[in-house]
């Protein structure tokens, strides 16, 4: 973050001085998604850019010595590791300046702020906005999800149109009989990128308590607005800023500020995993099939929004080449009834909503889960609901490199080893496999699938052999012939 602005006294939320270092690394995304392969580069990238609340504290993090370059808390590289060329960036600017160059270049990208409150008479109505002239129809009942009077608190990520949303939401019991008892309102903001919303997540909240004790007073979010407004292009065409591919590949080897630990989102991932356990490898083979993901949860929402962040991230690639063919895969977060509509359109997506009655939508989703509970009504897909025995190797594996990290944390005070980089990059380096062992089989003469190129690609030739039919037709590789050894289990 850089100073606080003397435009905006009033802004005194910024918690990260300038001075500090980078903490988050923004996606290699063309259109906001973070598991998409389908840039120019071909690259995808790990996005470490929002928010997880306290209660998913893990400690503290940077990257995994099993998975990526090692480097120290100063960003420098530790003895015996070779320097990789991503490393270095243009003109040799160290990669410190360049990632702090970067985020200054992005941290100003709001392009509305607004309040929400829920009317007894009305429902969810738009309270207050700047600019006035913004689109923001709909966005009342983005900012307050269905069912949210149940919860005191909660937060919610979603999409609205091109643009990225976080909302912060309250209900506090007020001594009205006009308001029934509860005052209710949300403070959000609208970004061209949803990768460091995270950073408002401190100053919304602080602003919907404003907003529920003291009704109508503006002048905070006025002077934020105009601290942060984004500049955007007369066009219209705000495509997400991506972080250059040589910054991010060295950036993830960065320690995190510890304070930045609790409001992280990539301290999300180990949550998610524990939560799903195997049943993790299922959700990762669906997200790589870039098939539709639809996750129900009642409120609150919003660790809910993290597992459709950390869905695709399961499914992020950087060969270049791989997927110019097949669907983006787009992060929607919170949904409700007023997006069906768009959601009718999405070849490819992993969305999240609090509406029981999108169960009945069939049409709009190809796999539905329900708290732990993986289901999909598409019959080609069920198979693949399965845990194979590659599964459970691969799970193992995972869960043996994540007590070996916290061993190493616990007995040495290690805190540049992070649990969050080593899950992201553990899928990451699975895919990478993949596709390498694919376009090697694919460059030989005899471009034939066998058991032995399965398992180096880390799947069962048995379990695995739908998987990879459906992985192959997917990403074009129609050149490949599998094995007529290879059957079904």
């Amino acid at each position: 973050m850089g100073e606080r602005s003397d435009r905006a006294p009033l802004l005194d939320w910024e918690e990260i001085p300038s001075a500090e270092k980078p903490t988050d690394t923004d996606s290699q995304d063309r259109l906001s998604s973070p598991s998409n392969s389908l840039g120019t580069s071909g690259s995808s990238t790990p996005v470490l850019g929002w928010s997880c609340g306290p209660e998913l504290t893990d400690g503290c993090g940077a990257p995994p010595a099993s998975s990526i370059n090692q480097s120290g808390a100063d960003g420098t590289l530790c003895p015996g590791v070779e320097k990789h060329p991503s490393d270095s960036g243009p003109e040799d600017v160290p990669l410190e300046d360049r990632m702090l160059a970067w985020e200054e270049d992005e941290k100003d990208q709001i392009v509305s702020v607004f309040v929400v409150a829920f009317n007894t008479r009305t429902g969810n109505m738009l309270e207050w906005c700047l600019p006035k002239d913004m689109d923001l129809e709909g966005v009342e009942f983005k900012a307050i999800a269905s069912g949210s009077h149940r919860v005191t608190t909660d937060f919610i990520y979603f999409r609205k149109g091109s643009y990225f949303g976080l909302a912060c939401f309250a209900n506090m019991a007020v001594e009205s009989m006009a308001e029934r008892g509860a005052r209710m309102k949300s403070v959000g903001i609208l970004s061209t990128s949803y990768t460091l919303l995270y950073r408002y997540m401190s100053f919304l909240e602080h602003q919907v308590r404003v907003q529920l004790q003291s009704p109508g007073h503006y002048s905070p979010l006025e002077a934020f607005f105009e601290d942060k407004r984004a500049l955007l292009l007369p066009s219209g065409d705000n495509i997400v800023s991506v972080c250059p591919i040589h910054i991010w590949g060295a950036s993830i080897n960065h320690s995190m500020h510890p304070e930045m630990k609790i409001t992280h989102p990539a301290g999300c991932m180990s949550q998610f995993i524990r939560f799903f356990g195997e049943q993790i490898m299922v959700l990762w083979k669906l997200a790589l099939l870039r098939r539709r993901i639809l996750i129900f949860s009642p409120p609150p929402v919003g660790v809910v929004c993290y597992r459709v962040y950390c869905c695709c991230c399961l499914a992020n690639i950087s060969m270049p080449g791989v997927g110019a063919a097949v669907p983006e895969f787009r992060p929607f977060f919170y949904v409700n009834v007023a997006d069906i509509a768009a959601l009718e359109n999405e070849l490819s997506y992993v969305a999240c909503t609090t509406e029981k009655i999108f169960e009945e939508k069939r049409d709009l989703y190809d796999v539905y889960v329900d708290n732990q509970n993986v289901k999909t009504h598409r019959e080609g897909l069920k198979p693949l609901l399965r845990i194979s025995t590659a599964d459970r190797d691969k799970y193992r594996k995972l869960t043996e490199q994540r007590k070996m990290l916290l061993y190493s944390q616990e007995e040495n005070g290690d805190c540049v080893s992070s649990e969050e980089d080593l899950f992201i990059l553990f899928f990451l380096e699975q895919n990478n496999q993949i596709f390498q062992t694919l376009s090697e089989v694919a460059a030989s003469p005899d471009p034939t699938l066998t058991a032995e190129s399965m398992r180096a690609m880390g799947l069962d030739p048995h379990g695995d052999r739908l998987f990879l039919l459906h992985l192959l037709e997917i990403y074009g590789f129609d050149t490949l012939l599998v094995s007529d050894q290879l059957c079904c289990s």
